[in-house]
């Protein structure tokens, strides 16, 4: 099995590098900008990526399930695998041609997240991990950092504002009150920075599956949590809080605490 997935992360890793270069070719030219029914913002950029790996990965996989962001799920629901796909995980970076956007390939066995990849195209950075096998920053061994406390972490999050409608606000500002930084490197951007060891903590209040499933393997690859809000490691519960492991019981028993 550690074989079979270490040739799925091999090819993941390229795909992945082929739909950001697609992705490279819109970014910082004025692309068109549409907006879904939630009225997120979608481009021709994030189709096209999107049409190239579940191309890609129907080539060579055939048997295996696709859910995609734009295209929704292709392949029988009993699929032992399915593949997760971002394929611009930061869409309103994008188009305002901000560089900290990223392609997304997660990878499921029997719903369970076994590999992840982000690419950064812009910048070219790349995280890639799968069950048993490590995490690699551009090829390299890399880990979550040591650091042990609030008071001297980086915390990042996706949003600054706006926590108060998902019923987290009061936790967010408790959160601020003992970082020792925070800053907006969103999106999973802020995940890379904590796998690479650069940030300890990534909050987000709302995320979907495809934006958290390959934050997971990555992330504990690297030595490091993915949870939602409660801590539960899960992709499934529409929250997430990536951490380096060592901070993550202060950081819960401080989101859990009364004000």
């Amino acid at each position: 099995m550690t074989a079979s997935l270490e040739r799925m992360l091999t090819f993941a890793r390229q795909i992945a590098a082929e739909a950001g270069q697609i992705t490279l070719r819109y970014f910082q030219q004025g692309v068109t900008v549409e907006h879904k029914a939630d009225e997120s913002p979608v481009t021709i950029a994030d189709r096209e990526a999107e049409r190239y790996l579940r191309a890609a990965i129907a080539a060579a996989y055939p048997d295996h399930a696709i859910l995609g962001e734009e295209d929704g799920l292709t392949g029988s629901e009993q699929a032992t695998y399915r593949w997760v796909l971002d394929p611009i995980d930061g869409t309103k970076s994008f188009v305002r041609g901000v560089p900290l956007y990223g392609v997304l390939i997660g990878l499921l066995r029997e719903g369970e997240p076994v590999l992840g990849v982000i690419y950064i195209p812009a910048l070219n950075e790349m995280v890639a991990a799968a069950q048993g096998l490590g995490c690699a920053w551009n090829g390299q061994p890399c880990r979550v950092s040591t650091v042990s406390s609030l008071s001297e972490s980086l915390v990042v999050g996706t949003i600054a504002h706006g926590y108060e409608q998902y019923g987290r606000a009061a936790a967010f500002q408790r959160i601020l009150s003992r970082a020792r930084l925070f800053r907006t490197w969103g999106d999973c951007y802020g995940y890379v920075l904590v796998a690479t060891g650069r940030a300890e903590v990534a909050l987000d209040p709302a995320m979907n599956v495809w934006d958290a499933a390959a934050l997971l393997p990555i992330l504990t690859e690297a030595g490091g949590t993915y949870t939602d809000w409660k801590g539960q490691s899960t992709i499934y519960n529409g929250e997430g809080i990536g951490s380096n492991r060592h901070v993550l019981p202060e950081l819960l028993a401080v989101i859990a605490s009364e004000e």
